[in-house]
């Protein structure tokens, strides 16, 4: 079984300084229908401009991951730690007992384009904690390449049961996904088209899939992809 969530039809805030798109309920946008998958939570694709972002502000029980697309995001926080990350970093910061963070633009001349993802934690009341890789395309060229995972050494960790695999795939070629038993998969198209369960996707839109073993992608184009492997959970 899956169902398609098209980029048009997520949540949009243009703030002149942030363009943000929303996949899950978040701040104004309540839509009660989609207001997470499994215990993913977030998925905002944000575009910041140049020298803006958001100010120091906090968060508690919840594993938050930065994607990088293109350009640099500054990343300060209460925990002391202060980077610069860009294309190809994965960042994860466990919120815990309550952190706060600043992600700020650290270009003076161009936008900086990420997807902020939120995953609520195995538990609450977590050590606060911060992690960041970079995931190289040589890692991600025409495979899937485990970039965050509870138990994987090279992976970042989080702090649940939820494997994130990303890739980025030539046009034309075929890419294979395999689900265990009472797992469900989450496929979101960063860049590209793809073809998948019958289906043409294209940037922002994603797939739900539930109840089957084996996703078959094939790609029309250069596509970026990202695919949360995520347990089943009764609603």
């Amino acid at each position: 079984m899956h169902r398609i969530r098209r980029s048009g039809e997520r949540g949009h805030a243009n703030h002149g300084w942030l363009d943000s798109y929303h996949s899950f309920s978040f701040a104004d946008y309540y839509d009660p229908a989609h207001m997470n998958y499994s215990v993913l939570r977030v998925i905002n694709e944000d575009v910041v401009a140049p020298g803006m972002g958001f100010g120091m502000h906090a968060h508690r029980d919840m594993e938050i991951v930065t994607y990088m697309i293109s350009g640099e995001l500054r990343h300060t926080d209460s925990m002391g730690n202060g980077s610069v990350i860009r294309a190809g970093d994965v960042q994860r910061m466990t919120a815990g007992t309550g952190v706060r963070h600043s992600e700020i633009n650290a270009s003076s001349d161009h936008d900086v384009h990420l997807l902020q993802i939120w995953i609520l934690p195995n538990r609450k009341d977590l050590t606060p904690g911060y992690e960041e890789r970079h995931f190289g395309k040589d890692l991600k060229e025409n495979r899937w390449c485990l970039i965050a995972s509870p138990d994987q050494e090279g992976a970042i960790h989080i702090n649940q049961d939820v494997r994130i695999h990303a890739s980025v795939i030539d046009g034309g070629k075929p890419l294979r996904a395999e689900l265990g038993a009472d797992r469900c998969a989450y496929l979101q198209v960063v860049t590209g088209q793809v073809g998948v369960e019958g289906e043409t996707l294209y940037s922002g839109d994603a797939l739900m899939v539930e109840n089957q073993k084996v996703i078959e992608v094939i790609t029309e184009s250069y596509s970026e992809l990202i695919l949360f492997d995520l347990p089943m959970i009764a609603e």
